[in-house]
């Protein structure tokens, strides 16, 4: 039997783990207009996400934009809510992800991996779970922001935020964080799979698939971020995977913000275009987006609907997200199992 030369006053040392931190976007508290004020304010105040001088944004923000937004991203939200959980669709499928991976976890390395989540904006928040990692004796961690795609306003915050939670720390960890997976076989298999179920159920197939990405600034790119090439990519090797010509699928860009030209084509307009062009049948995957969420449920599946109906499209199929589907949770811990080798297995 091992000795402990520890003496009889030392602090309780847990057993030794690592830890696995799964990390989204975020999700307000409630709909209410406080919840909603308190997230885009955390939200839309991260440099990462708008980088405008504070002096000359945050009173806009603060005084203009949270006065009114609020208001209506709580409609949007109010619409998608998961009303038996008390939460927000991302909410419920992230902590799915997390349970799940966290089985696989535990049938491949048993006790010695412990598996969390957090958001960036909101709760749970980043150094919250990353303090509950090091309490279990996690003094290894492995941070994992769920996108496929690099951004700096995605990833790149995401791992700011992580290393920030670090810095908290007495005794810091060991630490590695996750490389975008944009062009994994598995990922790219796993869509295709979805494609394949959704036109499988549809009496004839739509006559193009649009995948739709959250937008960024073009500014963004042009100063050295991957995230557009990267998106190309996913696109080709899901067009290839599909074996679909060049005119049955297309890559587009929603979600835009403020006065800046962002990537193009903008897929609200781009579906448009699609039904006066004569195309009645389309579908729309998001390959940027892990979980389905407020961008997803609301943005796509009723106003680009919205967009493509009103100008004469007739058939408009949403393929959800990967979400907890046991092809994309097989995926991840596939990723995180790589990324834990040289500290287990």
């Amino acid at each position: 039997m091992k000795s402990d030369h520890r003496p009889s006053d030392h602090p309780p040392v847990p057993p030794e783990k690592i830890g696995v931190l799964l990390s989204n976007l975020g999700t307000p508290d409630g709909h209410d207009y406080w919840s909603m004020r308190r997230y885009l304010s955390e939200f839309l105040s991260d440099k990462r996400v708008i980088d405008y001088p504070s002096w000359k944004w945050q009173p806009l923000l603060q005084l203009v934009i949270l006065s009114k937004r609020p208001f209506r991203s709580g409609e949007a939200y109010r619409s998608i809510w998961n009303n038996d959980a008390d939460e927000s669709p991302l909410m419920t499928i992230t902590r799915s992800q997390a349970a799940g991976i966290a089985h696989r976890m535990q049938a491949r390395f048993g006790d010695s991996v412990a598996v969390e989540f957090c958001m960036r904006y909101g709760n749970p928040s980043t150094p919250a779970r990353v303090r509950a990692l090091v309490e279990q004796g996690c003094r290894r961690i492995l941070f994992f922001p769920l996108y496929p795609q690099y951004a700096g306003a995605t990833t790149g915050t995401a791992n700011d935020q992580f290393f920030r939670a670090l810095m908290e720390e007495k005794w810091q960890p060991a630490s590695r964080t996750v490389a975008p997976y944009f062009g994994d076989p598995g990922y790219v298999d796993a869509l295709a799979a979805s494609v394949e179920r959704a036109f499988a159920g549809l009496d004839r197939a739509p006559e193009v698939l649009v995948c739709s990405y959250h937008g960024l600034p073009q500014r963004y790119v042009r100063e050295g971020d991957p995230y557009h090439c990267q998106c190309r990519k996913t696109t080709r090797l899901l067009q290839a995977r599909l074996g679909l010509p060049d005119d049955r699928i297309c890559t587009t860009f929603q979600s835009q913000f403020g006065p800046e030209e962002w990537l193009r084509p903008y897929t609200v307009d781009h579906v448009a275009e699609l039904a006066r062009q004569g195309r009645r049948r389309i579908a729309v995957i998001a390959p940027a987006f892990s979980a389905d969420c407020i961008e997803t449920l609301e943005e796509i599946n009723e106003e680009i609907r919205e967009s493509f109906e009103h100008a004469g499209g007739e058939s408009f199929t949403y393929v959800p997200c990967l979400n907890d589907d046991p092809a994309h949770l097989d995926l991840l811990s596939e990723v995180i199992a790589a990324n834990l080798k040289g500290w287990i297995g």
